[in-house]
């Protein structure tokens, strides 16, 4: 029976994993495809952040119906002070993402968007979610010089386009840092990543709202492809496009939520270094991306970084005890709607917080 358990339990993780593979992945390439014809990754994004919010507005109807229970709402004073500065650094995060890559390729833009490890460590350690610990200063100087050596002498290189993933990339940095502080804040309620997202969106809207007007606004108003179509299909096509996006956009947060409720945040993090690697790959092989050995050899020297960040994470938390923050799976509103599990299983997977996901 533990035997049966325990495959059981392997070929979950190799499904969770997978499911979150197919979303992070998927919607990179997406992004790139749909920009080489619809040039407006600012609006693009816009309806990405409406999907998520509509989407995540009717799973906490559905988890309201299931449980019987009332989900969170936050009161002004709380929403507009804690939940306002995460809304912008995700908003203006994901907006420079999806800009960079009308300059860049995806290689150059997975291998920057790594260095959100550096500020992700910058910022926990300057609000103390993390403990000053010289090997640090190795995952430092790994990533970043692996980034270097990524860069260097590319012939696909865009300053432009560098220069928006990078800052994304100090954004992401005080964007999951400042997650993580929201989501650990016990008495706002915001434990459930669902009622996060609900909460987020509607404030990352407003924040992204004025650049789009200010650099895509008339452009876009003038253009054929939504507010100026002359033909049907089109239109249609641009519309299925875009809310083809937004799904995956809600399926990446969802298959995040479920591979670190079912697992941990290290499982995650581990997940993510060969998403890194397969993204890479995929680029060379089927968008033509040229890498010389030195970009690989950067590649991997920034990779060793990231392992070894992994690892000091592993050892830290298996000797420190659960911190505030942590997903109840034996929770009923967590577990029915999601996936099915035993009492036995529950207990063995809630074994991590929910922490800073490095992507």
């Amino acid at each position: 029976m533990a035997h049966l358990q325990s495959i059981y339990r392997g070929l979950r993780l190799i499904g969770l994993v997978l499911f979150y593979y197919i979303f992070s992945i998927g919607i990179t390439f997406y992004n790139k495809w749909l920009m080489t014809d619809f040039r407006y990754p600012l609006f693009m994004t816009l309806v990405h952040i409406t999907i998520i919010f509509s989407l995540s507005a009717a799973t906490r109807r559905i988890l309201h119906s299931w449980t019987g229970k009332p989900r969170i709402i936050l009161n002004w004073a709380d929403y507009l002070q804690r939940v306002a500065p995460t809304a912008l650094a995700t908003a203006l995060d994901i907006g420079l993402s999806n800009w960079s890559l009308l300059f860049i390729t995806i290689s150059l833009y997975t291998m920057t968007k790594t260095s959100a490890v550096l500020f992700i460590l910058f910022f926990s350690l300057a609000f103390k979610l993390e403990e000053p610990n010289p090997l640090l200063i190795i995952v430092v100087l790994l990533i970043s010089g692996g980034l270097f050596m990524f860069t260097f002498e590319s012939t696909q290189f865009n300053l432009e386009g560098f220069v928006m993933v990078l800052l994304a990339s100090f954004l992401g940095g005080i964007r999951w840092t400042l997650t993580q502080v929201l989501m650990q804040k016990a008495e706002l309620g915001l434990q459930n990543p669902v009622d996060a997202l609900y909460h987020i969106q509607p404030l990352m809207f407003i924040g992204l709202f004025p650049l789009f007007q200010y650099n895509e606004g008339l452009r876009l108003s003038t253009s054929d492809k939504l507010f100026r179509v002359t033909e049907l299909s089109p239109f249609l096509h641009s519309v299925l496009a875009l809310f083809s996006g937004g799904l995956l956009a809600f399926g990446l947060s969802f298959s995040e939520f479920l591979l670190v409720s079912y697992t941990s945040s290290l499982t995650l993090s581990i997940a993510g270094i060969f998403k890194e690697v397969s993204t890479l790959l995929l680029a060379a092989f089927l968008m033509g991306d040229k890498v010389s050995p030195l970009n690989w050899l950067g590649f991997a020297v920034c990779l060793c970084g990231i392992s070894l960040h992994v690892g000091l994470k592993a050892c830290k938390s298996k000797n420190r005890g659960p911190t505030l923050r942590k997903i109840n799976t034996k929770s009923q509103e967590l577990e029915l709607p999601l996936l099915g599990k035993s009492n036995s299983e529950t207990e063995d997977s809630a074994d991590d917080e929910y922490n800073d996901e490095e992507k």
